[in-house]
């Protein structure tokens, strides 16, 4: 896939991943490392809980988003974030398949350092009845052409 420089991006451009389904034994094993809570350990704590059932941890979902935005966004120099907006509007359960799509709003040129520009995008990840899961508005790093090549 080529990398794309701050020069190839415009306001408005999206990308598209791939999708990807999320099982129950997926999210129990990212909890156990990551996130050991009850509700995303076993389905009979979660029903108990506010989520009422087995749900993926925000952060798995947020490493699932940030695996599909590197592979759907080819910046060169990679996907380097400064910072952004993450929420969880909905849980991911077990058996959602997953989707991103990625658009970019700004596209701000660095006055101080010519070879490199950020940009803020917004990457929603999009369960398989197209219902937000999570919606990551990151500010991005993004190289420049280097003049002369």
């Amino acid at each position: 896939m080529q990398r794309l420089y701050l020069e190839d991006l415009s306001i408005g451009q999206k990308f598209a991943s791939r999708s990807q389904t999320i099982d129950a034994e997926a999210i129990k094993a990212y909890a156990r490392e990551f996130d050991p809570q009850p509700f995303h350990l076993a389905e009979d704590e979660a029903k108990k809980s506010l989520f009422g059932g087995l749900a993926a941890s925000g952060w798995h979902t947020a490493s699932l988003t940030m695996s599909l935005i590197v592979e759907s966004v080819p910046l060169a120099g990679g996907v380097i974030g400064t910072g952004g907006e993450l929420a969880w509007p909905r849980p991911t359960r077990p058996g959602d398949t997953l989707r991103v799509v990625t658009e970019v709003l700004e596209i701000t040129p660095s006055r101080s350092r010519p070879d490199r520009g950020m940009i803020i995008m917004c990457s929603t990840t999009l369960n398989q009845h197209e219902e937000a899961v999570q919606v990551f508005t990151p500010k991005v790093v993004v190289q420049r052409r280097q003049l002369g090549a």
